[in-house]
């Protein structure tokens, strides 16, 4: 490596934790987001599996709870830092792949100036681990056909395997693989050889938990996730949404640059080039796939994370590695000078916005629903009534709430959902004598009553709303019920299992 390498090197050192200090500071004083208070009780029991998804995430955030505590940067503590070994694993892809540093430097850079990396890793969910997994994926790929050491895919195996309890989306991992082997001649050879074959038994053996967990709770898991590919009827309603969102959480910097890293590979010899024929497969895979899916359902931003590692390589390419007509030169300029100023900026505009409402004159926005804005304060509110009316134990009716006061209620406090029974079978339930005898039922107003042939009396004690920046986010009610004659928990079964 060259002086001049070596310099490149720590700058991107040196900028990449930049950023992920800005993002925990962001993380400390930013209250959780309704699904990772929920993630947060996964954590408190480890399983094999979830309703909802492979365990990685639980894993994840009992990592940093046992380092920062029971905070909010302790939630999300550990899933910041996944950005530093995906940003290792991204570079040193790229440097095999393509050999010129400015090529890799601008790969790392790129990949954490996305809101799906900065947003993505502060809001704790699977994707971050998805996200690493995919890295390392191609990470081991690269060592794979750069070595010629069967012992890689081994590595690959474990990447794919973490994949899989993170996120049921890593069995496209696999595509990919076979893919890329089919394609480029030179890697053909690998079909003869044990070694692929060993990797996908590793990746099976790592995966094996959530398997037999799911072989436990009737497969409800997967019906659930893999069920989502489900066509009921094809529709254009969908379709609309997909780049726009992709354009946003890329930032449009990084999205213009990854758009011309497609079309420069497109030009090379693919299937003769291993690096760019990777990189290429690892983006249309999943993205031919959930254009697709956009025909029949929603595709959620967040879904795309793992192609992200190989964008943001593709967008490398674009701007050090491809000759341009003057026009589009120009545009790549621009687009890799203002990358990471525009995405830091869009950032922090993100966490002022969700903790203040600043950008909106302190009016409502989509933020305010799922970040956990004046939790801290109504969960004090709500303890305060508990304590004055000598309650027992909190009842609700979704999840969302249920997760958030469990989280910002005082540790070892009753709390329970209502409904939806088969989310909280990972945790022990509450003493049927608590739930029984004295319960608030705290809820949004006009909601079903908890107590109607399960509670004798029942009576509205309190009307609380939650707030930021002192405008209302939800309106709650708080009711007191006594003397449960039945059992107050419905035990109906997931809606999956109901069919």
């Amino acid at each position: 490596m060259t002086s001049d390498d070596s310099l490149l090197v720590r700058r991107t050192a040196i900028t990449v934790a930049a950023l992920v200090v800005l993002r925990l500071i962001a993380g400390a004083v930013t209250p959780l987001t309704f699904d990772e208070a929920y993630y947060w009780t996964w954590s408190k029991h480890l399983a094999g599996g979830y309703y909802d998804h492979p365990p990685m995430v639980a894993v994840v955030i009992r990592l940093g709870t046992m380092i920062a505590g029971h905070t909010e940067i302790g939630v999300r503590l550990v899933s910041i830092l996944l950005a530093l070994p995906a940003t290792w694993a991204v570079y040193r892809t790229a440097r095999i792949f393509f050999d010129d540093a400015r090529i890799a430097s601008s790969a790392a850079i790129l990949l954490n100036a996305t809101l799906m990396v900065s947003v993505g890793t502060i809001i704790v969910t699977p994707d971050a681990p998805l996200l690493v997994s995919a890295s390392f994926v191609l990470y081991c790929l690269a060592k794979a056909w750069q070595t010629g050491r069967g012992i890689w895919w081994i590595g690959v195996g474990v990447a794919v395997g973490c994949g899989l309890l993170s996120k049921y989306t890593a069995f496209f991992f696999g595509a990919q693989i076979l893919l890329w082997l089919l394609i480029v001649k030179d890697l053909r050879r690998w079909f003869a050889s044990p070694w692929p074959y060993l990797g996908g038994l590793v990746a099976f053996a790592v995966f094996s938990p959530v398997i037999l967990w799911n072989a436990d709770h009737q497969w409800v898991s997967f019906i659930k996730q893999l069920g989502r590919a489900r066509v009921d009827g094809l529709s254009l309603k969908y379709l609309g949404e997909l780049l726009p969102a992709q354009f946003a959480f890329a930032t449009p910097s990084v999205f213009i640059l990854g758009v011309l890293g497609l079309v420069a590979i497109a030009r090379r010899k693919v299937a003769a080039a291993a690096g760019p024929a990777l990189i290429s497969i690892s983006i249309w895979t999943l993205l031919l796939y959930f254009t697709w899916h956009s025909l029949h359902s929603r595709v959620e931003a967040n879904w795309l994370g793992p192609v992200y590692p190989a964008f943001a390589i593709a967008a490398a390419v674009a701007a050090w590695d491809t000759q341009w007509s003057a026009r589009t030169q120009r545009l790549a300029v621009a687009s890799r000078r203002w990358a990471l100023p525009i995405g830091a900026a869009l950032f922090v505009v993100l966490v002022v916005q969700a903790n203040t409402g600043l950008f909106t004159g302190f009016r409502r926005d989509a933020t305010m629903r799922s970040v956990g804005a004046g939790w801290p304060q109504l969960a004090r509110d709500i303890e305060a009534i508990r304590i004055r009316q000598k309650a027992d134990c909190v009842l609700t009716g979704d999840y969302g709430t249920t997760s958030w006061l469990m989280f910002y209620l005082p540790q070892g406090t009753c709390v329970a959902q209502r409904w939806q029974h088969y989310r909280w079978t990972f945790a022990p339930e509450p003493d049927a004598a608590l739930l029984k005898s004295r319960v608030l039922f705290v809820d949004n107003p006009g909601a079903e009553t908890v107590f109607r042939g399960v509670y004798a009396r029942g009576e509205k004690i309190a009307d609380l709303t939650r707030r930021r920046s002192g405008v209302v986010v939800e309106d709650y009610e708080v009711d007191l019920l006594e003397d449960a004659s039945g059992d107050p928990l419905d035990r109906s079964p997931a809606p999956e299992l109901a069919r």
